[in-house]
Order: structure tokens, then sequence, then C-alpha cells
């Protein structure tokens, strides 16, 4: 894998979490939102923390959509479990959070997971190869114009 694309999968998991930690800071300052006040909820639109939230999520779709087209969804998404760390550690030292250690266990299995899915092919020979060769003899180039 190629420098370019860890770094892909680096800001996969870097914008998740760093979008919900501002979701979850601007709802802090909203606060519950309940079947009679729902209503208010459209209020929270404008606030700035949410809104730098739902950009970094916006951010984080387009870069997990970017992975999704050169590796398998079962290498992507556990590949991109490392948000998990990112968000305890956003939530234990900036909203002040109590992480039990039945957490952090279950994060470092989760991370210890990541290790075992990383460690092989990020595209295997399915459907994703089938279409690349499909688009390689359909350009004629031996798929020089594809990335």
């Amino acid at each position: 894998m190629t420098f370019r694309k860890y770094l892909t999968l680096a800001a996969v998991a870097i914008l998740a979490a760093c979008g919900d930690f501002c979701l979850a800071r601007g709802m802090r300052e909203f606060g519950a939102v309940t079947l009679s006040n729902w209503s208010r909820l459209f209020a929270v639109l404008v606030s700035p923390w949410v809104l730098m939230g739902v950009c970094l999520l916006a951010l984080f779709f387009c870069a997990y959509l970017s992975s999704l087209s050169w590796a398998d969804l079962t290498y992507v998404l556990p590949a991109t479990a490392l948000s998990y760390v990112l968000m305890a550690l956003l939530g234990k030292l900036f909203l002040h959070e109590n992480v039990t250690t039945s957490r952090w266990l279950g994060i470092a299995l989760i991370t210890i997971g990541v290790g075992f899915v990383t460690s092989g092919p990020s595209l295997t020979s399915g459907y994703a190869n089938r279409v690349r060769r499909g688009i390689e003899t359909a350009l004629g180039d031996g798929g020089r114009r594809c990335p």
C-alpha cells in the first residue's frame, strides 16, 4: 500500500473522531433534546461546534468514499476503527468524560483486531478486481488511466 493510501485511512479516522467530538461539544452546550423541545433542535444548526462537526464529517465521508474506491469494505472499516482510540482520548481530555477501564480494554481489543485486518491485502480477488479488469478491457489501455 502506498503512503497516500495510508494517509487517506488516517484522514478517515482523524476526521471521524474530530467531527464526532465537535458534535458532542456542540450538543453539550445545547442541552438535552426531548419530545417536548425537539423543535429547538433546528437552532443548534447555527452552533459553531455543530457546524464544524458537520464539515469535518463531510470531509470524513469524502475520504471514506475515496478509500472504498481502492480497498475492500472489510479492510477499510476495521482500519479506520482507530478513530475509537482518538474519540476516547478527546472525550477524556476535552469533554472530561469518565472512560472506564473496561472501555479502554474494549478499545485495546479493537486496536489489536485492526492489526490483524490490516496485515492482509487491502483488496481481495473479489468484485472490485473484476470491475477493475472490466474497466481496463473497456479502455483498451491496460488500465493506465485508472488510479
